[in-house]
Protein backbone atom coordinates (compact mmCIF):
# COMPACT_ATOMS: atom_id res chain seq x y z
CA UNK A 1 0.00 0.00 0.00
CA UNK A 2 1.44 3.44 -0.82
CA UNK A 3 2.35 5.29 2.38
CA UNK A 4 -0.24 7.83 3.99
CA UNK A 5 0.69 11.49 4.14
CA UNK A 6 -1.41 14.44 6.44
CA UNK A 7 -0.81 17.99 5.23
CA UNK A 8 -1.01 18.66 8.56
CA UNK A 9 2.30 17.10 9.70
CA UNK A 10 4.20 19.05 7.03
CA UNK A 11 4.31 21.96 9.24
CA UNK A 12 6.87 20.01 11.57
CA UNK A 13 10.57 18.91 10.80
CA UNK A 14 9.97 15.42 11.21
CA UNK A 15 6.80 15.56 9.13
CA UNK A 16 8.55 17.24 5.94
CA UNK A 17 11.69 15.13 6.39
CA UNK A 18 9.25 12.22 5.83
CA UNK A 19 7.67 13.45 2.94
CA UNK A 20 11.13 13.60 2.00
CA UNK A 21 12.02 10.16 1.99
CA UNK A 22 8.80 8.47 0.63
CA UNK A 23 9.28 10.65 -2.20
CA UNK A 24 12.75 9.46 -2.55
CA UNK A 25 11.94 5.80 -3.45
CA UNK A 26 8.29 6.07 -4.36
CA UNK A 27 7.26 9.62 -5.55
CA UNK A 28 3.77 8.42 -4.59
CA UNK A 29 2.00 8.81 -1.21
CA UNK A 30 -1.99 9.17 -0.18
CA UNK A 31 -2.52 12.57 0.60
CA UNK A 32 -5.08 13.66 3.91
CA UNK A 33 -5.98 16.14 5.68
CA UNK A 34 -5.83 18.75 2.36
CA UNK A 35 -8.91 20.82 3.11
CA UNK A 36 -10.69 20.04 0.14
CA UNK A 37 -14.41 20.30 0.76
CA UNK A 38 -16.37 16.85 0.14
CA UNK A 39 -19.04 18.50 -1.53
CA UNK A 40 -16.76 19.81 -4.24
CA UNK A 41 -15.14 16.66 -4.69
CA UNK A 42 -18.91 15.38 -5.18
CA UNK A 43 -20.09 17.81 -7.48
CA UNK A 44 -16.64 16.70 -9.61
CA UNK A 45 -18.42 13.08 -10.09
CA UNK A 46 -20.94 14.49 -10.59
CA UNK A 47 -20.81 16.59 -13.23
CA UNK A 48 -18.03 14.27 -14.45
CA UNK A 49 -21.28 11.88 -14.83
CA UNK A 50 -23.12 14.26 -16.43
CA UNK A 51 -20.31 14.75 -19.44
CA UNK A 52 -19.92 11.16 -20.18
CA UNK A 53 -23.60 11.08 -20.39
CA UNK A 54 -23.86 13.62 -23.27
CA UNK A 55 -24.72 12.77 -27.02
CA UNK A 56 -21.91 11.65 -28.93
CA UNK A 57 -22.39 14.49 -31.27
CA UNK A 58 -22.02 16.98 -28.02
CA UNK A 59 -18.92 15.53 -27.01
CA UNK A 60 -17.45 15.24 -30.70
CA UNK A 61 -18.73 19.06 -31.18
CA UNK A 62 -15.93 19.62 -28.40
CA UNK A 63 -13.41 16.92 -29.88
CA UNK A 64 -10.32 18.10 -29.24
CA UNK A 65 -8.98 17.54 -32.87
CA UNK A 66 -10.31 21.11 -33.13
CA UNK A 67 -7.98 22.52 -31.32
CA UNK A 68 -4.70 23.43 -32.09
CA UNK A 69 -3.97 23.69 -27.71
CA UNK A 70 -4.68 20.33 -27.30
CA UNK A 71 -7.91 20.98 -25.15
CA UNK A 72 -10.61 19.05 -25.71
CA UNK A 73 -12.63 15.63 -25.58
CA UNK A 74 -10.82 12.07 -26.54
CA UNK A 75 -13.41 9.35 -27.63
CA UNK A 76 -12.13 6.10 -26.17
CA UNK A 77 -8.69 5.04 -27.70
CA UNK A 78 -8.15 8.49 -28.80
CA UNK A 79 -5.08 8.70 -26.76
CA UNK A 80 -1.92 7.10 -26.95
CA UNK A 81 0.55 5.83 -24.43
CA UNK A 82 3.92 4.20 -25.87
CA UNK A 83 2.47 4.23 -28.62
CA UNK A 84 -0.32 2.03 -27.66
CA UNK A 85 -3.95 3.08 -27.44
CA UNK A 86 -5.38 4.00 -24.31
CA UNK A 87 -8.91 2.30 -23.54
CA UNK A 88 -10.84 5.88 -22.10
CA UNK A 89 -12.42 8.74 -22.98
CA UNK A 90 -11.86 11.89 -20.85
CA UNK A 91 -11.92 15.79 -21.56
CA UNK A 92 -8.50 18.05 -21.19
CA UNK A 93 -8.93 21.41 -19.85
CA UNK A 94 -6.36 23.72 -19.19
CA UNK A 95 -6.73 27.57 -18.11
CA UNK A 96 -8.85 29.90 -20.02
CA UNK A 97 -6.87 32.06 -21.95
CA UNK A 98 -6.53 33.75 -25.30
CA UNK A 99 -3.90 32.38 -27.81
CA UNK A 100 -0.53 34.07 -27.65
CA UNK A 101 0.02 35.63 -31.24
CA UNK A 102 2.10 34.69 -33.52
CA UNK A 103 3.68 31.60 -30.84
CA UNK A 104 6.13 29.16 -31.29
CA UNK A 105 6.88 25.87 -30.49
CA UNK A 106 4.95 25.17 -26.97
CA UNK A 107 3.84 28.15 -26.50
CA UNK A 108 1.03 27.15 -28.80
CA UNK A 109 -0.04 25.02 -25.62
CA UNK A 110 -1.95 28.42 -24.57
CA UNK A 111 -5.23 28.81 -25.43
CA UNK A 112 -9.12 28.48 -25.29
CA UNK A 113 -11.22 25.63 -23.80
CA UNK A 114 -13.91 23.75 -25.38
CA UNK A 115 -16.81 23.54 -23.15
CA UNK A 116 -19.93 21.68 -23.95
CA UNK A 117 -22.79 24.25 -24.33
CA UNK A 118 -25.04 21.84 -22.78
CA UNK A 119 -23.13 21.62 -19.63
CA UNK A 120 -22.20 25.20 -18.30
CA UNK A 121 -21.89 23.23 -14.75
CA UNK A 122 -18.80 21.22 -16.11
CA UNK A 123 -16.81 25.40 -16.46
CA UNK A 124 -17.95 26.56 -13.16
CA UNK A 125 -16.79 22.56 -10.91
CA UNK A 126 -13.55 22.58 -12.99
CA UNK A 127 -12.49 26.19 -11.97
CA UNK A 128 -13.31 25.58 -8.00
CA UNK A 129 -10.91 22.65 -8.29
CA UNK A 130 -8.65 24.09 -9.88
CA UNK A 131 -8.61 26.73 -7.14
CA UNK A 132 -8.69 24.31 -4.93
CA UNK A 133 -6.08 22.20 -5.82
CA UNK A 134 -3.68 24.52 -6.77
CA UNK A 135 -3.51 26.04 -3.32
CA UNK A 136 -2.90 22.61 -1.83
CA UNK A 137 0.04 22.18 -4.55
CA UNK A 138 1.85 25.11 -3.97
CA UNK A 139 1.68 24.17 0.52
CA UNK A 140 3.22 20.99 -1.20
CA UNK A 141 6.21 22.09 -2.95
CA UNK A 142 6.65 24.78 -0.49
CA UNK A 143 7.25 21.75 2.28
CA UNK A 144 9.39 19.63 -0.18
CA UNK A 145 11.78 22.63 -0.96
CA UNK A 146 12.02 23.00 3.20
CA UNK A 147 12.85 19.43 3.55
CA UNK A 148 15.59 19.81 0.77
CA UNK A 149 17.16 22.58 3.16
CA UNK A 150 16.06 24.89 0.43
CA UNK A 151 14.25 28.51 0.35
CA UNK A 152 10.75 27.21 0.78
CA UNK A 153 9.85 29.81 -1.62
CA UNK A 154 11.93 28.63 -4.38
CA UNK A 155 9.26 27.83 -6.92
CA UNK A 156 7.06 30.71 -6.23
CA UNK A 157 8.32 32.46 -9.16
CA UNK A 158 7.94 29.87 -11.69
CA UNK A 159 4.21 29.60 -10.57
CA UNK A 160 3.35 33.84 -10.11
CA UNK A 161 2.23 34.28 -13.70
CA UNK A 162 0.17 32.45 -15.90
CA UNK A 163 0.51 28.95 -14.60
CA UNK A 164 -0.41 26.12 -17.04
CA UNK A 165 -2.62 23.47 -15.35
CA UNK A 166 -3.59 20.61 -16.77
CA UNK A 167 -6.99 19.00 -15.53
CA UNK A 168 -8.43 15.52 -17.66
CA UNK A 169 -11.63 14.36 -16.39
CA UNK A 170 -11.52 10.52 -17.34
CA UNK A 171 -13.51 7.58 -17.82
CA UNK A 172 -12.74 3.92 -18.38
CA UNK A 173 -15.65 2.43 -19.73
CA UNK A 174 -16.51 -1.02 -18.46
CA UNK A 175 -14.40 -3.44 -20.47
CA UNK A 176 -16.49 -6.80 -21.28
CA UNK A 177 -15.70 -9.82 -19.62
CA UNK A 178 -14.89 -11.54 -23.36
CA UNK A 179 -12.48 -9.15 -24.48
CA UNK A 180 -9.15 -9.88 -24.79
CA UNK A 181 -7.17 -7.98 -26.69
CA UNK A 182 -5.65 -6.22 -24.16
CA UNK A 183 -5.48 -4.76 -20.82
CA UNK A 184 -4.25 -1.00 -20.97
CA UNK A 185 -6.54 2.18 -19.78
CA UNK A 186 -3.47 3.90 -19.74
CA UNK A 187 0.31 2.81 -20.71
CA UNK A 188 3.18 3.02 -18.41
CA UNK A 189 4.77 6.47 -17.74
CA UNK A 190 5.67 9.47 -16.05
CA UNK A 191 4.25 12.57 -15.69
CA UNK A 192 5.99 15.84 -17.02
CA UNK A 193 4.97 18.58 -14.89
CA UNK A 194 5.84 19.07 -11.09
CA UNK A 195 3.17 17.00 -9.18
CA UNK A 196 -0.11 15.26 -10.11
CA UNK A 197 -3.21 15.09 -7.47
CA UNK A 198 -5.65 12.33 -8.65
CA UNK A 199 -9.02 12.25 -7.76
CA UNK A 200 -10.70 8.53 -7.92
CA UNK A 201 -14.11 7.60 -7.56
CA UNK A 202 -14.76 6.06 -4.28
CA UNK A 203 -14.33 2.44 -4.46
CA UNK A 204 -12.12 2.41 -7.72
CA UNK A 205 -8.79 0.10 -8.19
CA UNK A 206 -6.87 -0.21 -11.48
CA UNK A 207 -4.04 2.04 -10.92
CA UNK A 208 -0.28 0.27 -10.09
CA UNK A 209 2.33 1.84 -9.26
CA UNK A 210 5.99 0.83 -10.09
CA UNK A 211 8.60 0.30 -7.41
CA UNK A 212 12.20 0.57 -7.03
CA UNK A 213 11.83 -3.39 -7.41
CA UNK A 214 10.34 -3.03 -10.92
CA UNK A 215 7.41 -4.53 -8.95
CA UNK A 216 4.05 -2.80 -9.34
CA UNK A 217 1.68 -2.14 -6.57
CA UNK A 218 -1.85 -1.73 -6.22
CA UNK A 219 -3.26 2.10 -5.50
CA UNK A 220 -7.05 1.76 -4.97
CA UNK A 221 -9.13 4.90 -4.43
CA UNK A 222 -8.77 5.97 -0.58
CA UNK A 223 -12.03 7.59 0.90
CA UNK A 224 -11.16 11.53 1.30
CA UNK A 225 -7.68 10.70 0.04
CA UNK A 226 -6.07 12.12 -3.48
CA UNK A 227 -3.07 10.00 -4.81
CA UNK A 228 -0.35 12.35 -5.03
CA UNK A 229 2.78 12.00 -6.95
CA UNK A 230 5.97 13.86 -8.11
CA UNK A 231 6.73 14.18 -12.05
CA UNK A 232 9.71 15.03 -14.35
CA UNK A 233 10.15 18.53 -13.14
CA UNK A 234 10.59 17.59 -9.82
CA UNK A 235 13.11 15.32 -10.92
CA UNK A 236 15.00 18.14 -12.77
CA UNK A 237 14.52 20.27 -9.80
CA UNK A 238 16.28 18.24 -7.41
CA UNK A 239 19.08 16.53 -9.25
CA UNK A 240 16.95 13.00 -9.31
CA UNK A 241 16.55 13.17 -5.50
CA UNK A 242 13.01 13.06 -5.72
CA UNK A 243 12.47 11.18 -8.95
CA UNK A 244 9.13 10.64 -11.02
CA UNK A 245 7.79 7.22 -11.14
CA UNK A 246 6.21 5.35 -13.47
CA UNK A 247 2.45 4.28 -13.16
CA UNK A 248 -0.32 2.72 -15.07
CA UNK A 249 -3.97 2.12 -14.97
CA UNK A 250 -5.32 -1.11 -15.86
CA UNK A 251 -8.81 -2.47 -17.47
CA UNK A 252 -8.49 -6.05 -17.90
CA UNK A 253 -11.31 -8.07 -19.08
CA UNK A 254 -14.24 -7.79 -17.09
CA UNK A 255 -13.07 -4.33 -15.76
CA UNK A 256 -16.68 -2.21 -14.42
CA UNK A 257 -16.69 1.19 -15.20
CA UNK A 258 -14.99 3.64 -12.89
CA UNK A 259 -13.99 7.75 -13.54
CA UNK A 260 -10.60 9.17 -12.23
CA UNK A 261 -9.79 13.26 -12.18
CA UNK A 262 -6.09 14.00 -12.02
CA UNK A 263 -4.87 17.71 -11.71
CA UNK A 264 -1.44 18.42 -12.98
CA UNK A 265 -0.26 21.91 -11.13
CA UNK A 266 2.37 22.93 -13.55
CA UNK A 267 4.52 26.16 -13.53
CA UNK A 268 4.07 28.94 -16.60
CA UNK A 269 4.58 27.12 -19.82
CA UNK A 270 7.93 29.57 -20.30
CA UNK A 271 9.03 29.18 -16.58
CA UNK A 272 12.63 27.11 -15.51
CA UNK A 273 12.25 25.51 -12.93
CA UNK A 274 15.17 26.38 -10.52
CA UNK A 275 17.54 23.68 -9.28
CA UNK A 276 17.90 22.83 -6.06
CA UNK A 277 21.19 22.79 -4.43
CA UNK A 278 21.21 19.73 -2.03
CA UNK A 279 22.93 20.07 1.00
CA UNK A 280 25.99 17.41 1.27
CA UNK A 281 23.79 14.76 2.81
CA UNK A 282 21.28 14.71 0.26
CA UNK A 283 23.63 15.23 -2.84
CA UNK A 284 25.29 12.22 -2.20
CA UNK A 285 22.32 10.43 -2.37
CA UNK A 286 20.79 11.83 -5.24
CA UNK A 287 20.52 9.12 -8.38
CA UNK A 288 20.86 11.84 -10.80
CA UNK A 289 18.35 12.58 -13.60
CA UNK A 290 17.17 9.49 -15.47
CA UNK A 291 18.89 9.48 -18.63
CA UNK A 292 16.40 7.63 -21.77
CA UNK A 293 17.32 8.76 -25.04
CA UNK A 294 13.63 8.07 -26.05
CA UNK A 295 12.21 10.66 -22.84
CA UNK A 296 14.54 13.82 -22.56
CA UNK A 297 13.83 15.82 -19.82
CA UNK A 298 13.63 19.63 -20.14
CA UNK A 299 13.60 21.88 -17.22
CA UNK A 300 11.70 24.44 -19.31
CA UNK A 301 7.88 23.31 -18.52
CA UNK A 302 6.17 24.03 -21.69
CA UNK A 303 9.35 21.82 -23.74
CA UNK A 304 8.08 18.72 -21.54
CA UNK A 305 4.78 19.58 -21.88
CA UNK A 306 5.33 19.67 -25.85
CA UNK A 307 7.39 16.49 -25.77
CA UNK A 308 4.08 14.95 -23.92
CA UNK A 309 1.28 16.08 -25.98
CA UNK A 310 2.44 15.74 -29.22
CA UNK A 311 3.36 12.06 -28.33
CA UNK A 312 0.04 10.94 -26.91
CA UNK A 313 -2.37 13.18 -29.69
CA UNK A 314 -0.72 13.00 -32.91
CA UNK A 315 -3.63 13.01 -34.85
CA UNK A 316 -4.49 16.66 -33.42
CA UNK A 317 -0.47 17.24 -34.11
CA UNK A 318 -0.73 16.43 -37.52
CA UNK A 319 -3.93 18.54 -38.21
CA UNK A 320 -2.50 21.92 -37.00
CA UNK A 321 0.96 21.53 -37.16
CA UNK A 322 1.96 19.12 -40.19
CA UNK A 323 5.26 20.75 -41.12
CA UNK A 324 6.35 19.13 -37.86
CA UNK A 325 4.88 16.06 -37.23
CA UNK A 326 6.55 13.04 -38.51
CA UNK A 327 3.93 10.83 -41.10
CA UNK A 328 2.26 8.40 -38.83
Amino acid sequence: MLPIVDLAELDTPAGRERLREITHHVGFFYLDGHGVERELLDRVFTVAREFFALPDDSKQAVAMVNSPHFRGYNRVGGELTNGETDWREQIDIGPERPPIPGAADYLRLQGPNQWPGDLPDLEKTIEALDAALADVGMRLLRHWAASLDADPAIFDDAFAHAPATLIKVVRYPARPSADHTGEQGVGAHKDSGVLTMLLLEPGSSGLQVETEDGDWIDAPARAGSFVVNIGELLEVATGGYLRATRHRVLTPAGAPERLSVPYFLNPALDATVPVITLPPHLAARARGIEDDPSNPLYNTYGENAWKSRTRAHPDVYARWYPDEAEPG
